[in-house]
């Protein structure tokens, strides 16, 4: 248990409701991946940008601040290294999966068992 003279940080991130972080992205194969973070949990993260020429790295991210600008028109990627084409912060609890009719459906504060060794890029 952790203890802290003045304010828990629990208390500022559910005050500035981003307390977790989605990320969206899809193979050339059209797969979906969603990336989850709980900025509250130490052993959560993931990466922003793939390894690569750093000058293909998506530079603006910032905490808080949603991104829907990953593909061009054309369906092109803009940002070679950027692991997610979008993202979004929200303070609620979002289970995202496809249902067996292939809708994408989400559940809030409701856990969702997700399979397991059904794609190898995860």
């Amino acid at each position: 248990m952790a203890y802290y003279v003045g304010s828990d940080p629990q208390q500022y991130i559910n005050a500035a409701g981003e307390r977790y972080f989605y990320g969206l992205r899809r193979t050339s194969d059209g797969e979906l991946f969603i990336g989850k973070v709980d900025q509250l949990d130490v052993n959560d993260q993931l990466s922003i940008n793939n390894p690569g020429d750093p000058t293909e790295n998506y530079n603006n991210f910032q905490q808080g601040v949603d991104f829907f600008e990953g593909r061009n028109v054309f369906h092109e990627v803009e940002f070679d290294n950027l692991q997610y084409e979008q993202y979004r912060w929200e303070n609620r609890n979002i289970y995202y999966y496809i249902n067996t009719d292939g809708e994408l459906v989400l559940r809030v504060n409701q856990e969702y068992d997700y399979p397991t060794g059904v794609s190898s890029d995860g």
